[in-house]
């Protein structure tokens, strides 16, 4: 992650350490720490009026819940901080993998182009066969982009007409036998009336199981106005927040769109169409905090071997009867890369976070020179 979310991430450390590591707690430490994760916050563009009231959560049940049996007062005030942190960045929900129509919708600038490709890819890996309509027909090379996201991952797409209406409804007949439909529809600077009205008709005409928001999180706090606006106007169903991966806004959109009560479905982490990650507020939270995220390392590593358990099965016989060769550990290398930078992999694991982005382009410079 870049550095103004690891400022973020290493202030609510901060207060963590405060706790675990003071001899007692007490009243003042109580205090010291409320203060401290409410400047964190706030620096994380959380709204100041929800800091406030996750703060008089944190101190009050702090200072009167007793501990669980078997609980000592330090770890039971530190669960009652992850616990409050964890609330406030709201509850995701996940894609159902099942035959449907997916429209995406937000206004300009936010990936949501890109994002329909990392979502059909999602999808892809589920074994689902996926195709996109490219329904942006306003702006100049709409299709354009879409079609080359879609060659790269090697899925259909259909566009090129003048109407949206038209194309989507020609898309639909087109892609009938399609597991999952995924229509790209057009973005405004702001949810002018026009573009209401359009989003409207192809919703009347797609008939979509999900209308998914497409929020860049760098808005911060504006990322729960777009969400609100968004959901009046058609009822969206959930919300990708795009560019988690490098900005301190992160936690300031996620609190802003938890507070519609819109559910957050997924977070784009990076450029990559793999860089697409379902949302759990505790998973979240816990690397934020350098705990790691074992669960989702296993599921990238299995994602990755995918197909290969087999040589995986061999290549551990090699090691243990001692005929591991060079070429091996190159296919294991290849392996290790599919799961992504390694700087990604390294803050799924706990105090991951602390290795410098130095360390981790001398690992992989190191990797590539041995490949």
């Amino acid at each position: 992650m870049l550095a103004m979310l690891k400022s973020f991430g290493e202030s609510l450390r901060s207060a963590f350490r405060k706790i675990a590591n003071a001899p007692f707690i007490d009243r003042d430490l109580i205090k010291e720490v409320t203060r401290d994760i409410q400047r964190a916050l706030i620096s994380g563009d959380v709204n100041v009026k929800l800091v406030l009231e996750v703060s008089k959560q944190i101190e009050k049940r702090s200072l009167e819940e007793k501990p669980l049996p078997g609980m000592s007062n330090r770890e039971h005030v530190l669960k009652i901080l992850h616990e409050e942190l964890a609330r406030i960045l709201g509850t995701g929900r996940e894609l159902a993998v099942k035959k449907q129509t997916i429209m995406m919708v937000g206004l300009y600038g936010q990936g949501k182009t890109t994002t329909c490709g990392k979502l059909a890819k999602y999808f892809q890996k589920k074994g689902m066969k996926v195709a996109l309509i490219a329904a942006d027909v306003h702006r100049p090379a709409a299709y354009n982009q879409l079609k080359q996201i879609a060659e790269g991952i090697n899925v259909p797409v259909y566009g090129g007409g003048k109407k949206a209406e038209k194309v989507v409804d020609e898309g639909l007949k087109k892609f009938s036998k399609y597991d999952i439909i995924i229509i790209d529809t057009a973005g405004r600077h702001a949810l002018e009336d026009d573009l209401i009205k359009e989003m409207k008709k192809l919703a009347k005409i797609s008939r979509p199981a999900e209308k998914i928001l497409v929020v860049d999180a760098s808005v911060g706090q504006q990322a729960g106005t777009q969400a609100k606006a968004f959901n009046d106007a058609i009822g969206i169903t959930g919300v990708i927040l795009t560019k988690m991966d490098g900005t301190a806004k992160g936690g300031g959109a996620l609190s802003a769109v938890a507070e519609t009560g819109a559910p957050i479905l997924c977070i784009g982490t990076g450029e990559r169409m793999d860089d697409l990650e379902k949302f759990d507020a505790t998973r979240f939270l816990s690397r934020l905090l350098g705990m790691g995220d074992l669960q989702t390392l296993i599921e990238k590593a299995e994602e990755a071997a995918k197909g290969k358990e087999k040589s995986i099965e061999k290549t551990a016989q090699k090691m243990l009867s001692g005929k591991f060769t060079l070429l091996d550990m190159y296919e294991q290398m290849e392996l290790l890369t599919k799961m992504g930078p390694f700087q990604k992999i390294a803050d799924l694991l706990p105090f991951g976070g602390r290795l410098k982005d130095e360390d981790c382009l001398l690992y992989t410079s190191d990797a590539a020179h041995e490949g």
